[in-house]
């Protein structure tokens, strides 16, 4: 289907104007609708060339090329999980279930059909308009075409009078260029740039300089408390940050050095409770699936008692990212990582970013091998667990420095390396998860009388499936390791990190 952006202004000489003896017939909408535009905090569907509106009675998804999806809405959804079934949220299928739609801009739309007709009145083609119009006085027309069987002709003279009066092909980025800028402009995850002759004391620089703000995005959802995963990239980047400074040794003065860690370490530390309760309470329904349904009344109030803990957990950790200290304290580590020349030099800061990096990554590279060829089906459970640290390390590093060596065969090393730690994840959540549940079981009331007893019985049959699903992901991590640890692979980092290629 052809899709076109039109002039508001060309739509009157459009519907007046006939085409040789074939005439319009204007069909509009019966009112103009309030639409809210909404998207995710990382603008996912911007950047996979969609736009959802919703008005009070639907939702209505335009799409590449200018496809249209649209769905009742019920009620207000904040998460595409709470939409109904049908067509728009099949669509949406592919965004993830953790983040929740915010507004992005408002206006108004209208919906209207355009047939073009002889005079016996049959209809020889269509187009389907769409008005939108916002706030600050911006408008738009969209019209779709619709061919009809034996009319080609005509179709091409409609498209032909629709590229006469000012329409151009359907580009999404236009609408949002023009109806909302700030979504537009606002780059989710920009990419950390490195030049090839940098200083290792530059490229930490240029690390954590662009890391910082990135976490600060996310401390007004935090606050607002409009999805978990507000907290979860703001600590993403903070432990990025954090392992610039422990993993690239000798770039700044030991004792500066000590002192930013520690700053990163206490405001790291601040979260940590409440993203242990987010991660146990998204897997709630996962958990109920495990046990018996007899079971499940234990783990409802189990949960109850978590969702309550999170609460104040969270009322907790927004109370501190509004307080004065904290704002005073990222701030200025933000302007001194702004303001290179006030930071001390290490004996290492001098090295050139890809020399260093060689080193750094060859070094970790061997330390995973060592410790991922030892481990068996006996081994404990504190090895698995330092190696999917050190993969975590390895990974990090290799992010870092991706700008200064080749890319094609950089990326075919990343592969393997995230799939092993998949597997590693997996283990150490599983391993998490039980650990918390016994947390929780010390913690509660004696006073709870029966409730005690039943969250007492679910929680261990549940541990007791999460320890057997726990020793089937170690047996995957060995066969993981073997992949990642292919001939190919090794000679692959031999030639990247030990023997120094370069970018062409």
């Amino acid at each position: 289907m052809d899709c076109y952006h039109l002039p508001v202004s060309a739509i009157s000489h459009l519907i007046t104007q006939p085409i040789g003896r074939l005439g319009f017939v204007f069909t509009p909408g019966e009112h103009a609708l309030p639409y809210t535009a909404l998207d995710y905090f990382d603008h996912s569907l911007r950047r996979s060339n969609r736009l959802l509106l919703e008005t009070e009675a639907t939702y209505e998804l335009i799409g590449p090329e200018g496809r249209l999806a649209s769905q009742a809405a019920e009620r207000k959804a904040g998460f595409i999980a709470e939409l109904p079934d049908g067509p728009l949220k099949r669509a949406l299928s592919d965004l993830s279930p953790l983040r929740r739609l915010l507004p992005i801009g408002s206006g108004e739309m209208q919906h209207a059909v355009l047939a073009l007709v002889d005079d016996q009145e049959k209809t020889h083609c269509r187009a389907y308009l769409l008005f939108l119009s916002d706030r600050g006085g911006h408008s738009a027309a969209l019209a779709r075409l619709q061919g009809i069987k034996g009319y080609d002709a005509s179709l091409d003279a409609l498209r032909g009078r629709i590229q006469e009066l000012g329409g151009s092909g359907f580009d999404i980025d236009a609408l949002y260029d023009k109806f909302f800028p700030a979504a537009a402009a606002d780059e989710a995850s920009p990419g950390v740039k490195i030049g090839i002759d940098a200083s290792a004391f530059d490229a930490a620089n240029r690390i954590i300089s662009t890391h910082i703000p990135m976490a600060r995005a996310n401390e007004h959802g935090i606050i607002a408390d409009y999805d978990t995963e507000f907290l979860h990239d703001y600590r993403v980047h903070l432990r990025k940050i954090r392992s610039v400074l422990s993993l690239f040794q000798g770039i700044y003065s030991d004792i500066q050095a000590s002192r930013l860690k520690s700053s990163f370490a206490t405001i790291m530390a601040r979260t940590n409770r409440l993203r242990d309760l987010d991660v146990q309470l998204q897997q709630r329904q996962a958990c109920h699936d495990l046990v018996p349904k007899s079971l499940h009344h234990g783990l409802d109030a189990l949960y109850g008692l978590l969702a309550d803990q999170r609460t104040a957990e969270q009322a907790k950790l927004s109370r501190y990212l509004r307080s004065r200290r904290y704002k005073q304290e990222i701030a200025g580590l933000a302007a001194l990582f702004a303001r290179p020349q006030n930071l001390k030099h290490g004996r290492n800061a001098h090295l050139p970013a890809h020399d260093y990096a060689c080193r750094l990554i060859w070094k970790r590279y061997r330390k995973v091998c060592r410790i991922a060829s030892g481990i068996d089906a006996g081994t404990p459970d504190a090895e698995v667990h330092a190696l999917r640290i050190e993969c975590k390390k390895l990974r990090y590093l290799m992010e870092f420095f991706e700008p200064v060596f080749p890319p094609a065969p950089f990326k075919s090393l990343l592969k393997p390396l995230k799939s092993l730690q998949q597997n590693l994840g997996l283990f150490n959540d599983y391993s998490v998860q039980q650990a918390s549940l016994q947390a929780t079981l010390r913690g509660l009331s004696g006073g709870m009388g029966a409730s005690s007893l039943e969250i007492a019985q679910s929680v261990g049959a549940l541990t007791a499936v999460l320890h057997a699903r726990q020793l089937e992901e170690r047996s995957k991590v060995v066969k993981s390791f073997a992949q990642f640890n292919s001939p190919q692979t090794q000679q692959t980092f031999s030639r990247l990190f030990q023997e120094g290629d370069k970018p062409s």
